[in-house]
């Protein structure tokens, strides 16, 4: 199937973000569509990661950019209908150190003034929550019962189909291969792809770690880097596990699905550039350890399956959206480390709203690419991984 000749708007990458922003474009009025991917749908990230869904960080921006994706989340089967297992058990998460420790206490504090509902817990309250805990070493906890987790598949086929219902046009295994371009390469005029040229004058980028790859053929230069990041799945089990447990220390993160298997995975640094999704035999060592001690009776579980997806790094932790200065029409929803599948629903809902009003959001200027050339970079501390 080739794709159409024109679209008013081409979003690059059929992930969960770039389907959310076609989504609620189509629904604000704008279905000359067209999404292109050059993989299937669920093949990056947004098919690879633990679900994962949270209000508790430490900048305003995305705490409040979080309650809204936690309210769509909510709804989200109702409106879509189709079944995301969304569960709100809660994330615990566990510092170690003090240092790490006085930073969770700043961002709970945050939190609070914000209207969450996360407290601060000794480590004798975290056993509370989670009895099988090994609170040996641990300093402090803190705990959200309203965050949770979703199934990532259904998530993303739900925005497909809804936005595919709206007339928004998905195309699958299909590679930008470059653009055309006008006025010295400052003007977006097509996009040429391995199943035709699309004339449009508006390009989203969201293409995750291959953003950069899709900006560099418009002589645009993202310093997002690709990081792949591992995980895994048990035997199902009875289940005991109600909230998402992380350690803020170790990057250990795990959850237990409704069907009973313990899903999760851990920080490791010693991983190919680029990327890349194998799997190693370091992770699966890394990950055992980190787990048996956290929750000790976890040690003869038996791992069932191992995959990787790819994180998209900035240098300060902070995602790239919104237009850029060297080209006109050519914006970008990339760099949002390992929670852009949290993310994508107020994201899409935002973007879309920008790219319809062309009204000026303050957020979109925080985060725009400009930033590491002036200097101004951002913070946030609760990255799991």
């Amino acid at each position: 199937m080739t794709v159409k000749s024109s679209a008013e708007i081409v979003v690059v990458g059929g992930g969960i973000m770039g389907l959310s922003v076609a989504y609620h474009l189509a629904r604000a009025g704008v279905r000359d569509v067209v999404v292109v991917d050059k993989s299937y749908l669920c093949g990056g990230a947004s098919g690879r990661n633990g679900g994962g869904v949270r209000a508790q960080w430490s900048s305003e921006s995305n705490i409040r950019l979080m309650q809204e994706s936690i309210r769509i989340c909510s709804e989200f089967a109702s409106e879509m209908k189709i079944n995301v297992w969304f569960r709100q058990g809660g994330y615990l998460f566990l510092t170690r150190s003090e240092s790490r420790a006085e930073q969770l206490r700043a961002s709970v504090a945050l939190q609070q003034s914000c209207g969450l509902r996360t407290e601060l817990l000794t480590p004798r309250e975290a056993k509370r929550i989670v009895p099988e805990l090994d609170t040996t070493g641990v300093a402090l906890a803190s705990y959200n019962p309203d965050d949770g987790v979703v199934f990532p598949w259904p998530f993303v086929w739900g925005y497909a189909q809804a936005a595919q219902k709206l007339g928004v046009e998905v195309h699958t295994h299909t590679e930008v291969l470059g653009f055309d371009t006008a006025n010295v390469g400052t003007r977006i005029e097509a996009v040429r792809t391995s199943k035709g040229r699309i004339a449009t004058h508006t390009v989203v980028n969201a293409a995750g770690a291959w953003s950069p790859e899709v900006a560099r053929m418009l002589g645009v230069e993202l310093p997002n880097t690709p990081h792949r990041h591992e995980i895994c799945s048990t035997e199902p089990l009875k289940p005991f596990l109600k909230p998402l447990v992380a350690d803020l220390d170790t990057g250990l993160y795990f959850s237990q699905s409704m069907r009973g298997e313990i899903v999760g995975g851990v920080s490791n640094e010693q991983v190919p550039h680029g990327v890349d999704h194998q799997s190693s035999a370091r992770f699966l060592g890394l990950y055992a350890s980190a787990l048996m001690r956290t929750v000790p009776i976890l040690g003869a579980v038996k791992v069932l399956r191992q995959w990787s997806g790819c994180y998209d790094l900035t240098p300060d932790a902070n995602p790239i959206v919104g237009p850029v200065d060297e080209v006109e029409g050519f914006h970008q929803a990339s760099g949002f480390m390992g929670h852009g599948f949290m993310m994508a629903p107020v994201m899409g809902k935002l973007l879309a709203q920008y790219l319809v009003e062309q009204t000026a959001l303050p957020l979109f200027d925080r985060w725009n690419l400009r930033r590491f050339k002036e200097g101004r970079l951002l913070s946030e501390g609760m990255i799991i991984g």
